[in-house]
């Protein structure tokens, strides 16, 4: 009997790749998602249950039904501006949504979670790779709601014994190279598919959000980190969890920063064209630069990112230049 993971927003980006690997890992995803930021067409390797994190009943009965033995928990807002915007959501959401979720699990006697963090309750950087020892100064709501969640977690392990390991991420990019999924959000944020739509004519332009930040060339820092590399991540976390390890957090990142500049030459080399570069005001709530020190995955874990930059923008155009825009709900 292939046991059960309930992987709440596993119709989104990292956690319909985190099915893939769950599956070929031997596990039963079942995913639980509201479809307002996921894709039907992205539930591929386990059975969907259509509802809200915020929706207790709901929640228990899908426990009720499927018996999972842990949770992955992917379900959240992500975009910064929005964050900005509509912080009240935000937190709604991220944390009153999480909350709801742990008590259903509880409820269903699950006491074992692996939670999507972000580098975003970082803030910005002290000293650069961060570890996760680094201050946490979220400069923003996003990965205010994040800490929230992370410290929550802290202190439901510490006075319940639901065991939880928060994974932050740094900058998810790439896709499933056979093509199967890949990323789309809408609208799209990320830099990635918007430089890859610049290239490939999509789009008038690619925006350039500050060229003044000291870093090599005045443009942010990013850690690009394959969705694949963090999807084995999760499955080792959940294996950390079932064998009985206590809670803990990982950074996720390859430890390498790029600039968006350098970004845009290698889109560049893989279109064999330039596209067009608009310089913009710096956008409230980004750091300067964002890089991991990931020692303490790769020794605790015994997790290894495998895919560089060319490889991650490679999959991406690929998932991109099939008509990945143009999939349907």
């Amino acid at each position: 009997m292939k046991e059960t993971i309930l992987v709440a927003g596993g119709a989104g980006y990292i956690g319909s790749h985190t099915c893939l690997r769950l599956a070929q890992a031997g596990y039963t995803p079942v995913v639980y998602d509201n479809l307002s930021n996921g894709w039907e067409s992205f539930v591929q390797w386990g059975p969907l249950e259509i509802g809200d994190i915020r929706d207790a009943g709901r929640l228990d009965a899908v426990f009720a039904k499927h018996k999972p033995v842990a949770v992955i928990h992917f379900a959240a807002f992500i975009e910064v501006g929005f964050s900005m915007a509509e912080p009240g959501a935000f937190y709604e959401n991220n944390v009153g949504g999480t909350l709801t979720l742990v008590e259903a699990a509880r409820r269903a006697g699950v006491d074992k979670l692996v939670f999507s963090s972000t580098c975003a309750t970082y803030g910005a950087p002290v000293y650069v790779p961060m570890d996760e020892k680094h201050p946490q100064a979220p400069l923003n709501p996003y990965g205010r709601s994040k800490l929230m969640v992370e410290q929550i977690l802290e202190d439901l392990a510490r006075y319940k014994g639901f065991r939880s390991v928060a994974l932050r991420y740094f900058n998810a990019a790439g896709a499933d190279p056979e093509g199967r999924i890949g990323e789309r959000h809408e609208p799209e944020t990320h830099a990635i598919p918007l430089a890859i739509a610049a290239a490939r004519g999509e789009r008038d332009r690619f925006m350039l959000f500050g060229g003044d930040y000291e870093t090599r060339d005045g443009t942010c820092v990013r850690d690009y980190i394959h969705v694949l590399d963090l999807a084995d991540a999760h499955v080792l976390a959940l294996k950390w969890l079932l064998d009985g390890k206590p809670s803990d957090v990982f950074n996720l990142g390859t430890g390498t920063g790029t600039t968006v500049r350098e970004l845009v030459g290698a889109i560049e080399r893989r279109s064999n064209r330039p596209f067009p570069l608009e310089l913009a005001e710096r956008r409230a709530g980004d750091a300067p630069s964002l890089v991991a020190d990931n020692r303490k995955a790769r020794e605790q874990l015994g997790w290894t990112p495998r895919h560089d930059l060319d490889a991650i923008i490679e999959h991406a155009w690929a998932w991109h230049a099939n008509g990945a825009l143009d999939l349907r709900r």
